[in-house]
């Protein structure tokens, strides 16, 4: 099978491009005040060989914006990051694919937090509006299980595949990989070929965990069709009681170009074909994930 290129990180690229960025609104801040910023990044992954760009609709929830802007402008907002995307695609001299972000309504890492009920409605939203641009769902950062469980379950009258996106524990790279609810890797392949998802990733945790659990899931996969994928973080381990909006991160030195295709090839050694980057991953990755492994 190809390789497939993802994108990398939007917000971190974002701020870094000069667009207007703060918390807690994050990269949905660039949308609402200066969308010319987010066509840029997207245009920047293309250039530096990106096959999918995603759309810039993880911080479009309460959680980030408040929710009387998500009632008043979320679908507005979440079109427009859309609209974005699909414009950027179609003017590509070549195929490229539009993601539609679905993220975790309570915020990143927290499956403690998780509230189905509330989630429900803030993503419906987000499926409406992103529907028309969009060629196939992203929903990623699940913390959970029941969360993979919802999305497939509002994404099923859109006809459009599904790809699941799972973060992992990462304090401890020794450890078995396992979701950050504490559910197993084969458990989450398990939910994939259930819900009936054309690729299974792993992203937004540290590159250190990543190929066991590719490992785990090839094996449990095999000879189902359904892919696999990474796109890690450029984070120190986050832990359980993460704050995701409460500040920025800092960015590993290590995790040059170079050292992150360096993790690339081994989750690619592993089984991986589908290959991207996450929170401080930028186009320049991207451009070595695409010249050296794609």
């Amino acid at each position: 099978m190809s390789l497939v290129i993802l994108d990398g990180g939007t917000g971190r690229e974002l701020a870094r491009c000069g667009a207007p960025f703060r918390q807690p609104e994050w990269s949905a801040l660039a949308l609402i005040e200066a969308p010319e910023f987010v066509a840029q990044v997207h245009q920047r992954y293309v250039d530096a060989g990106a096959d999918v760009i995603t759309t810039n609709s993880y911080a479009v929830v309460p959680f980030h914006i408040g929710q009387d802007r998500f009632d008043a402008h979320g679908a507005q907002w979440a079109a427009l990051a859309g609209s974005l995307a699909r414009a950027v695609a179609d003017a590509a001299p070549r195929d490229v694919k539009v993601a539609g972000s679905l993220p975790p309504v309570s915020g990143s890492y927290r499956p403690d937090l998780i509230d189905l009920e509330r989630s429900r409605a803030v993503l419906a939203v987000l499926v409406a509006a992103l529907a028309p641009h969009v060629d196939h769902w992203q929903a990623e950062t699940l913390s959970a299980i029941a969360e993979a469980e919802l999305v497939a379950d509002l994404i099923a009258p859109t006809g459009k595949p599904l790809w699941l996106s799972f973060t992992l524990a990462d304090e401890d790279p020794a450890a078995a990989p396992q979701l950050r609810s504490g559910e197993s890797v084969e458990a989450a392949a398990a939910a994939a070929l259930r819900l009936g998802a054309q690729a299974l990733l792993f992203n937004c945790s540290q590159p250190e965990v990543m190929a066991a659990a590719v490992a785990q899931a090839k094996a449990a996969l095999a000879g189902s069709g359904v892919a696999i994928g990474v796109y890690a973080n450029a984070f120190p381990p986050q832990g359980a009681d993460a704050e995701a909006n409460n500040g920025l991160s800092p960015i590993r030195a290590d995790l040059t170009p170079q050292g992150y295709a360096a993790f690339a090839r081994a989750w690619a050694a592993e089984g991986a074909t589908i290959l991207g980057g996450c929170c401080g991953i930028g186009p320049e990755h991207i451009a070595v994930l695409r010249s050296e492994l794609g």
